[in-house]
């Protein structure tokens, strides 16, 4: 038996092939799709997949104001965040968080909802905030990444 056949390739900075994709979150539940963007932001898809590497892929969310939360989750759910600062904690629900997103000083392709899901399903560490910043969503249907030429994949197929 030949052993050298054997060995555990690890993908690197260089040979990470990293694409463009988009998705559209329309009449999506949204943590259903932010565990499979993790996935494909982490790069899990991929048979070069290394978990200290970013080797996955960008991704566009679409429609993100289209997105669907079960129940009574856009008024129950909270999200707790800390100023630092004495009686700094601060509440949000994710309807806030969805009006915020609608506001013209935000910045753009940073959605406040999408962002803190995201986050909870990465690394917590530097390359978890790396991989954060491959993540762009958009309220409507158009996105400044067409030079990119992102290929169109459906969420539901993946699993």
């Amino acid at each position: 038996m030949d052993t050298l056949s054997y060995k555990t390739i690890s993908a690197t900075a260089e040979k990470a092939q990293k694409e463009w994709v988009v998705i559209d979150a329309t009449d999506q539940v949204l943590g259903r799709l932010c565990a499979k963007v993790a996935k494909i932001v982490r790069g899990k898809y991929k048979p070069c997949y290394t978990p200290n590497m970013d080797c996955g892929d960008n991704v566009i969310i679409i429609n993100a104001d289209k997105v669907v939360l079960t129940g009574n989750k856009w008024d129950d759910r909270k999200y707790l965040s800390y100023t630092g600062y004495p009686g700094g904690q601060r509440v949000a629900t994710p309807r806030i968080l969805q009006l915020k997103s609608e506001k013209a000083g935000m910045k753009a392709g940073k959605h406040p909802l999408f962002i803190k899901v995201l986050k909870g399903m990465l690394p917590k560490n530097r390359l978890g905030a790396a991989l954060l910043k491959n993540v762009h969503v958009y309220n409507g249907a158009e996105h400044p990444h067409e030079a990119q030429n992102p290929k169109v994949i459906d969420i539901n197929k993946l699993k």
